[in-house]
């Protein structure tokens, strides 16, 4: 078999999502209701999430059926290809193997379609007729509006206002499948309003785009919300990814010694990594599991393990993760799907216990680098995945460094030919480099809230 670029057959895509909570050393603190303060139950998220995805959050179950109906919608694009990068190879004079699991040939551009449409599904199962979310760069935007046109939703987007303006062609996708987006922060909803009379030129964050999607879901009965990363369930959906990509590297006949993957809220890196983190927990793999992020928005090398809101409102439950403070005001990166305060407690809880670990770059040298995969591989990169890129080509030099040809596999998370403007302004020398200063971090560190993680 070539290993420029491996397939598997239709017959060979997961039947089964994995379940990384069976697995796990620890698990995680359980959320607190916002209001008690207590472990939240079933009972306190029907309001907004059909009841099969919150058996889906909470099951122990090693392995969960997936629908045939969602594995029909999944064959337009799935299973993905994973690909060996030799010209980026030769290009870096490495004696390192690089692979990359492409997920930018789902028809939304990214991995995000793998848990839209399951979430579109159960909804539909249960009788729900529209769906509120937010989006960063608009890739979860894209994803869900397609995903409610497939099943016969109403879908409302609440776009940070900074990629509102950035990508303005991910907002046409998302309203040439009927969905409606509004900027936030917006006048639509409560607490919008209250950002914008307080800051009226606020760029928005996700933390202000979730209140207002849980807002507006919260205060109709024919509506609940879908989250794009964070929640269990949504990684759950995700790890088709790295249950292909294992069956891929065997095929191929390697694996892996370092798995990357970008990290913004969670779910593109626990996508890819969690079966190898399975095999790693379960059966002593020795690989590295890397979670790549902007240090602009350093949430897992530099922010505190805690329980924080994972909104600006504090609508939702209180998770333990690692967070920058649900009131952290990112700058306006050109990685918007990376512009999240805190990241899934699966994630984090694997970062703290050191089965995974995490690194941040600066934006100029993510573009450096997607510049460079771009000339060797022929495909644009998002800039989140850009991350990842970053990341394997510095494992990739230092395997060169060293003499060792080891092998690495990252996430292509999704192309970016919808964020071309990001690359125009980095080819035009006005990309800026923004690390975290830490008074800011400090001063929004001092407003978590008052609650011991134990």
């Amino acid at each position: 078999m070539s290993e420029t670029k491996i397939l598997l057959a239709e017959k060979e895509m997961p039947t089964h999502w994995y379940n990384i909570q069976a697995d796990m050393p620890q698990l995680p603190r359980p959320p607190l209701h916002p209001v008690t303060g207590k472990p939240v139950g079933p009972d306190d998220l029907k309001a907004i999430f059909p009841t099969s995805l919150i058996e889906q959050e909470m099951t122990r179950e090693r392995w969960v059926e997936i629908p045939e109906e969602v594995r029909e919608i999944y064959r337009l694009w799935r299973p993905s290809p994973l690909h060996r990068a030799h010209r980026l190879e030769k290009a870096l004079d490495t004696p390192a193997r690089i692979f990359y699991k492409y997920e930018g040939v789902s028809p939304a551009g990214s991995h995000k379609l793998n848990t839209a449409v399951p979430q579109a599904y159960f909804n539909k199962k249960e009788g729900i007729k529209r769906l509120t979310t937010e989006t960063g760069a608009g890739q979860w935007g894209v994803a869900l509006s397609q995903a409610c046109n497939f099943f016969g939703l109403e879908c409302t987007v609440y776009m940070v206002k900074v990629s509102y303006h950035q990508k303005p062609y991910r907002r046409s996708m998302m309203e040439i499948f009927g969905a409606k987006v509004y900027a936030s922060p917006s006048e639509q909803t409560a607490a919008g309003r209250r950002i914008l009379s307080a800051e009226p030129d606020s760029p928005g964050s996700l933390g202000i785009a979730i209140s207002e999607a849980v807002e507006d879901a919260a205060g109709r009965e024919d509506t609940n919300y879908a989250l794009g990363s964070v929640l269990n369930h949504v990684l759950l959906h995700q790890t088709v990814i790295g249950l292909e990509a294992r069956e891929q590297m065997a095929k191929a006949g390697y694996y892996p010694d370092v798995v990357i993957a970008c990290c913004g809220g969670g779910s593109n890196f626990g996508g890819l990594v969690f079966p190898f983190a399975h095999d790693k927990l379960a059966r002593e793999a020795k690989v590295r599991l890397v979670a790549v992020e902007p240090s602009a928005c350093p949430t897992l090398t530099r922010g505190k393990f805690a329980y924080d809101y994972g909104d600006v409102a504090g609508l939702t439950p209180l998770l333990p993760m690692y967070t920058l403070g649900a009131e952290f005001m990112p700058p306006g990166i050109h990685a918007g799907g990376l512009r999240y305060h805190g990241d899934s407690p699966l994630v984090s809880q694997l970062v703290h216990d050191g089965v995974a670990e995490a690194r941040a770059f600066n934006q100029t040298d993510v573009f450096q680098s997607a510049i460079m995969f771009a000339r060797s591989e022929g495909i644009v990169p998002a800039p989140e995945s850009a991350h990842a890129i970053a990341c394997a080509i510095q494992e990739a030099l230092a395997a060169r460094e060293a003499g060792e040809a080891k092998t690495i596999l990252f996430n292509l998370s999704g192309h970016g030919f919808l964020d071309l403007p990001s690359y125009d302004a980095y080819l035009a020398g006005k990309l800026e480099d923004y690390p975290l200063p830490e008074e800011e971090l400090a001063r929004s560190l001092s407003r978590l809230p008052k609650v011991d993680l134990g």
